[in-house]
């Protein structure tokens, strides 16, 4: 094993990867402020060969340059949509990412929201805990989770396990992809809003990056219309968050299930304020069993790099 190549470590990394990637390639840690960050590449940039990094933080484009001699991105998470995959493919940079071990946890996050923003069990805690049960009476009715139009933006590895969960509570499951996803029984929309327009919930499971940048936008929002739901496990730039806002508040849209943000970790204050909406500080991955196997990945990425020049799971 080559272990001479440098390593430079950014954002923090779940602590079984980050004392690995220290203790064994003596990996050194990108500063967080933007002032020590400049210094800190003019003199060392040049030095490094391989970036550990995760999917909230990424190697960006004005990073990248400043690595010159850079050969490989291991990416913990299986989005790479901080990391300008562009820029890597024109340098000849291998990224990596941790494909199909969360396949499973986020599959279950997506349907953990789906049954609390429909069933309302979120508020319904939150209706005993102040008491209200005992001063107001029963809790408000809810709508039936089971049977309905789901419509899933993005049936790739991810979207696939959340429609084969879906098919236990007997719903119609339909999807839009950029492509027909080979080998399925579910219906393919045309379009994003034709997608919407056919469904009572809609699941966002999309990739992120450049290309689905608002793909939700208003006019999707819009045809779910003010009897359907929003669900987005994916990531926060792919729906106009703005546009959701604005239609959660005028009634337009019966509430929302948030694992991702635009502006993460901030959250818009008016979804805080809403019952209607059940928001979560994107966990879909987070459970003790899906990122040990994450982490496990992540250094057989590295340390297949650093021994051949290759990685297990590249993203093509």
């Amino acid at each position: 094993m080559n272990n001479n190549l440098a390593v430079l470590q950014v954002g923090p990394l779940m602590q079984t990867v980050q004392d690995t990637v220290v203790d064994e390639y003596g990996a050194v840690r990108l500063p967080d402020s933007a002032a020590e960050q400049a210094s800190f590449l003019e003199r060392h940039g040049s030095t490094f060969e391989v970036a550990v990094t995760s999917g909230r933080f990424g190697v960006g484009s004005e990073l990248m340059r400043a690595l010159p001699n850079l050969r490989a991105v291991v990416n913990f998470g299986v989005g790479y949509d901080t990391t300008d995959t562009r820029q890597a493919a024109e340098r000849g940079i291998s990224v990596s990412n941790t494909p199909d071990v969360l396949n499973d946890c986020v599959a279950d996050t997506a349907i953990a929201l789906y049954v609390d923003v429909l069933r309302r069990t979120s508020a319904a805690d939150r209706y005993v805990r102040r008491g209200d049960w005992t001063r107001k009476g029963n809790f408000p009715l809810a709508t039936k989770a089971s049977g309905k139009r789901v419509g899933i933006l993005g049936l790739g590895r991810i979207g696939k396990v959340i429609a084969r969960r879906l098919e236990g509570f007997d719903c119609t499951i339909s999807y839009h992809n950029r492509n027909k996803a080979a080998g399925v029984p579910y219906e393919y929309a045309s379009s994003p809003v034709e997608l919407a327009r056919n469904s009572d919930v809609l699941i966002v499971a999309a990739a992120g990056g450049p290309e689905s940048v608002h793909v939700v936008d208003s006019e999707v929002i819009a045809a779910i219309g003010p009897d359907g739901y929003l669900i987005n496990i994916a990531r926060g730039s792919v729906v106009d968050e703005q546009a959701l806002v604005a239609a959660l508040l005028a009634g337009e849209l019966a509430g929302a299930g948030l694992d991702v943000y635009a502006d993460e970790p901030k959250v818009a204050q008016d979804l805080l304020a809403m019952d209607n909406v059940v928001l979560l500080p994107h966990l879909g991955s987070g459970t003790h069993e899906t990122r040990a196997a994450m982490a496990e990945l992540t250094l057989a990425n590295l340390a297949q790099f650093v021994a051949d020049g290759t990685l297990v799971t590249p993203v093509s």
